[in-house]
Protein backbone atom coordinates (compact mmCIF):
# COMPACT_ATOMS: atom_id res chain seq x y z
CA UNK A 1 0.00 0.00 0.00
CA UNK A 2 1.22 3.66 -0.96
CA UNK A 3 2.04 5.81 1.57
CA UNK A 4 -0.58 8.38 2.53
CA UNK A 5 0.65 12.30 1.83
CA UNK A 6 0.79 12.71 5.48
CA UNK A 7 2.92 10.16 5.87
CA UNK A 8 5.71 10.95 2.87
CA UNK A 9 5.74 14.86 4.31
CA UNK A 10 6.11 13.02 7.91
CA UNK A 11 9.73 11.40 6.66
CA UNK A 12 10.33 14.65 4.43
CA UNK A 13 9.88 16.64 7.37
CA UNK A 14 12.55 15.28 9.13
CA UNK A 15 10.54 14.12 11.79
CA UNK A 16 11.32 10.68 13.50
CA UNK A 17 11.91 9.49 16.77
CA UNK A 18 14.61 11.55 18.01
CA UNK A 19 13.00 14.83 17.94
CA UNK A 20 9.35 15.50 19.56
CA UNK A 21 6.60 14.20 17.72
CA UNK A 22 3.96 16.47 18.74
CA UNK A 23 6.10 19.55 17.28
CA UNK A 24 6.27 17.86 13.83
CA UNK A 25 2.88 16.66 13.91
CA UNK A 26 2.23 20.30 14.96
CA UNK A 27 4.38 22.02 11.92
CA UNK A 28 2.81 19.54 9.23
CA UNK A 29 -0.55 20.59 10.00
CA UNK A 30 0.81 24.34 10.29
CA UNK A 31 2.20 24.00 6.68
CA UNK A 32 -0.73 22.30 5.03
CA UNK A 33 -2.86 24.81 6.50
CA UNK A 34 -0.73 27.52 5.17
CA UNK A 35 -0.45 26.23 1.73
CA UNK A 36 -4.79 25.97 1.96
CA UNK A 37 -4.86 29.35 2.57
CA UNK A 38 -3.01 30.71 0.05
CA UNK A 39 -4.73 28.52 -2.46
CA UNK A 40 -8.05 30.47 -0.66
CA UNK A 41 -6.64 33.45 -1.17
CA UNK A 42 -4.80 33.00 -4.46
CA UNK A 43 -8.04 31.61 -5.78
CA UNK A 44 -10.32 34.92 -6.10
CA UNK A 45 -7.18 36.63 -7.22
CA UNK A 46 -6.74 34.63 -10.46
CA UNK A 47 -10.65 34.12 -10.75
CA UNK A 48 -10.98 38.12 -10.97
CA UNK A 49 -8.32 38.63 -13.42
CA UNK A 50 -10.04 35.62 -16.09
CA UNK A 51 -13.35 37.53 -15.65
CA UNK A 52 -11.49 41.63 -16.14
CA UNK A 53 -9.53 39.65 -19.22
CA UNK A 54 -12.95 38.23 -20.75
CA UNK A 55 -14.55 41.79 -19.87
CA UNK A 56 -12.22 43.33 -21.94
CA UNK A 57 -12.23 40.88 -24.37
CA UNK A 58 -16.37 41.20 -24.50
CA UNK A 59 -16.27 44.78 -24.96
CA UNK A 60 -13.15 44.90 -27.90
CA UNK A 61 -15.35 42.74 -29.82
CA UNK A 62 -19.27 43.10 -28.70
CA UNK A 63 -21.33 46.09 -28.21
CA UNK A 64 -20.25 49.34 -29.89
CA UNK A 65 -19.31 52.24 -27.05
CA UNK A 66 -22.43 54.91 -26.45
CA UNK A 67 -25.18 52.99 -28.04
CA UNK A 68 -24.28 49.48 -27.71
CA UNK A 69 -25.46 48.43 -30.60
CA UNK A 70 -24.16 44.64 -32.30
CA UNK A 71 -22.79 43.33 -35.25
CA UNK A 72 -25.88 42.27 -36.62
CA UNK A 73 -25.57 38.52 -38.22
CA UNK A 74 -26.10 38.20 -41.38
CA UNK A 75 -26.32 42.08 -42.80
CA UNK A 76 -24.19 40.82 -45.74
CA UNK A 77 -26.87 39.30 -47.15
CA UNK A 78 -29.32 42.24 -46.60
CA UNK A 79 -31.15 43.99 -49.83
CA UNK A 80 -29.49 46.65 -51.38
CA UNK A 81 -30.44 50.35 -50.68
CA UNK A 82 -28.18 52.50 -52.79
CA UNK A 83 -24.95 53.07 -53.16
CA UNK A 84 -22.00 55.95 -53.33
CA UNK A 85 -18.72 57.13 -53.54
CA UNK A 86 -16.94 59.74 -51.77
CA UNK A 87 -14.01 61.25 -53.60
CA UNK A 88 -10.76 62.20 -52.24
CA UNK A 89 -9.18 62.34 -49.68
CA UNK A 90 -11.55 59.77 -48.85
CA UNK A 91 -11.77 57.88 -51.60
CA UNK A 92 -14.00 55.31 -51.10
CA UNK A 93 -17.04 53.03 -52.58
CA UNK A 94 -20.24 52.58 -50.55
CA UNK A 95 -22.79 49.92 -50.71
CA UNK A 96 -26.27 50.91 -48.28
CA UNK A 97 -27.93 47.95 -47.15
CA UNK A 98 -30.90 47.20 -45.26
CA UNK A 99 -32.84 44.74 -43.22
CA UNK A 100 -36.45 43.69 -44.02
CA UNK A 101 -38.22 46.52 -42.18
CA UNK A 102 -35.88 49.16 -43.17
CA UNK A 103 -36.39 47.38 -47.13
CA UNK A 104 -40.06 47.33 -46.46
CA UNK A 105 -40.12 51.59 -45.25
CA UNK A 106 -37.72 52.31 -48.17
CA UNK A 107 -40.41 50.65 -50.45
CA UNK A 108 -43.39 51.80 -49.26
CA UNK A 109 -42.00 55.08 -48.47
CA UNK A 110 -42.90 55.39 -45.42
CA UNK A 111 -41.47 58.16 -42.67
CA UNK A 112 -40.34 58.00 -40.16
CA UNK A 113 -38.77 54.83 -40.13
CA UNK A 114 -40.58 52.01 -38.17
CA UNK A 115 -38.65 50.68 -34.93
CA UNK A 116 -36.03 47.99 -35.75
CA UNK A 117 -34.89 49.42 -38.85
CA UNK A 118 -31.24 48.84 -39.30
CA UNK A 119 -29.11 50.51 -41.91
CA UNK A 120 -26.01 49.44 -43.29
CA UNK A 121 -23.03 51.51 -44.91
CA UNK A 122 -20.14 49.04 -46.13
CA UNK A 123 -17.22 51.29 -47.33
CA UNK A 124 -14.05 50.00 -49.37
CA UNK A 125 -11.19 51.83 -50.72
CA UNK A 126 -11.29 52.77 -54.34
CA UNK A 127 -9.01 50.32 -56.11
CA UNK A 128 -7.96 50.76 -59.45
CA UNK A 129 -8.02 47.48 -61.56
CA UNK A 130 -5.02 47.12 -63.71
CA UNK A 131 -7.74 43.88 -65.03
CA UNK A 132 -10.61 45.58 -66.20
CA UNK A 133 -8.23 48.63 -67.93
CA UNK A 134 -6.47 45.87 -69.82
CA UNK A 135 -10.41 44.56 -70.91
CA UNK A 136 -11.79 48.37 -71.33
CA UNK A 137 -8.54 49.65 -72.71
CA UNK A 138 -8.94 48.81 -76.50
CA UNK A 139 -12.57 49.17 -76.76
CA UNK A 140 -12.31 52.72 -74.97
CA UNK A 141 -9.84 54.26 -77.29
CA UNK A 142 -11.02 53.43 -80.14
CA UNK A 143 -14.17 55.18 -79.28
CA UNK A 144 -12.39 58.06 -77.19
CA UNK A 145 -8.87 58.17 -78.34
CA UNK A 146 -5.76 57.46 -76.43
CA UNK A 147 -6.22 61.01 -74.47
CA UNK A 148 -10.09 59.99 -73.94
CA UNK A 149 -9.28 56.83 -72.94
CA UNK A 150 -6.46 57.37 -70.64
CA UNK A 151 -8.99 59.60 -68.78
CA UNK A 152 -11.50 57.19 -69.02
CA UNK A 153 -9.39 54.67 -67.19
CA UNK A 154 -8.34 56.78 -64.32
CA UNK A 155 -11.91 57.53 -63.05
CA UNK A 156 -12.33 53.83 -63.11
CA UNK A 157 -12.46 52.14 -59.55
CA UNK A 158 -13.59 48.92 -58.39
CA UNK A 159 -13.84 48.36 -54.83
CA UNK A 160 -10.15 47.55 -52.73
CA UNK A 161 -9.63 47.11 -49.29
CA UNK A 162 -12.09 47.07 -46.76
CA UNK A 163 -12.18 50.06 -44.42
CA UNK A 164 -15.10 49.77 -41.98
CA UNK A 165 -19.37 48.96 -41.96
CA UNK A 166 -21.38 51.09 -39.89
CA UNK A 167 -24.89 51.08 -38.59
CA UNK A 168 -28.24 53.18 -37.75
CA UNK A 169 -30.31 51.26 -35.96
CA UNK A 170 -34.03 52.46 -34.74
CA UNK A 171 -35.59 52.37 -31.31
CA UNK A 172 -37.57 55.06 -30.55
CA UNK A 173 -37.60 54.58 -26.95
CA UNK A 174 -33.91 53.43 -26.20
CA UNK A 175 -32.02 56.17 -28.49
CA UNK A 176 -34.76 59.12 -27.91
CA UNK A 177 -32.12 61.76 -27.49
CA UNK A 178 -31.09 60.97 -30.85
CA UNK A 179 -33.81 61.25 -32.64
CA UNK A 180 -34.94 57.69 -32.35
CA UNK A 181 -31.38 56.12 -33.72
CA UNK A 182 -28.34 54.51 -32.56
CA UNK A 183 -24.96 54.58 -34.32
CA UNK A 184 -22.27 52.01 -34.58
CA UNK A 185 -19.03 51.37 -36.59
CA UNK A 186 -17.12 48.28 -36.99
CA UNK A 187 -13.35 48.18 -37.93
CA UNK A 188 -12.27 44.45 -39.18
CA UNK A 189 -14.96 43.23 -36.42
CA UNK A 190 -14.45 45.09 -33.52
CA UNK A 191 -16.32 48.32 -32.21
CA UNK A 192 -14.98 51.30 -33.19
CA UNK A 193 -14.21 53.81 -29.90
CA UNK A 194 -16.53 56.56 -28.48
CA UNK A 195 -14.76 59.34 -30.34
CA UNK A 196 -16.13 57.89 -33.70
CA UNK A 197 -19.39 57.76 -32.32
CA UNK A 198 -19.91 60.88 -31.05
CA UNK A 199 -20.52 62.95 -34.07
CA UNK A 200 -22.87 60.87 -35.48
CA UNK A 201 -26.22 62.47 -34.91
CA UNK A 202 -25.19 66.12 -35.37
CA UNK A 203 -23.94 64.73 -38.87
CA UNK A 204 -27.40 63.49 -39.54
CA UNK A 205 -29.24 66.62 -38.60
CA UNK A 206 -29.21 68.21 -41.52
CA UNK A 207 -31.72 65.33 -43.07
CA UNK A 208 -34.35 65.52 -40.07
CA UNK A 209 -37.02 65.83 -42.17
CA UNK A 210 -35.98 62.19 -44.02
CA UNK A 211 -35.75 61.15 -40.06
CA UNK A 212 -32.03 61.54 -40.29
CA UNK A 213 -31.38 59.49 -42.96
CA UNK A 214 -29.24 60.82 -46.19
CA UNK A 215 -29.59 57.79 -48.01
CA UNK A 216 -32.27 57.22 -50.63
CA UNK A 217 -33.78 54.11 -52.30
CA UNK A 218 -32.38 53.21 -55.74
CA UNK A 219 -35.01 51.26 -56.99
Amino acid sequence: MRPGIFAVRWRRSGCNGSVDSARCVNHLIGRNYRMRRATWVAFPVLAGAIALIASSAGQAQGDAPIYGVKLPAGYRDWALISVASVGAPVSDLRAKLGNDVAMKAYRAGTLPFPDGTIIARLAWKQTVSEENNRAFGPAAEKQLGAEGAQKLLSQSFVAGPALNVQFMVKDSKKYAATGGWGFAQFDDGKPADEAALKPCFACHMPAKDRDFVFTRYSP
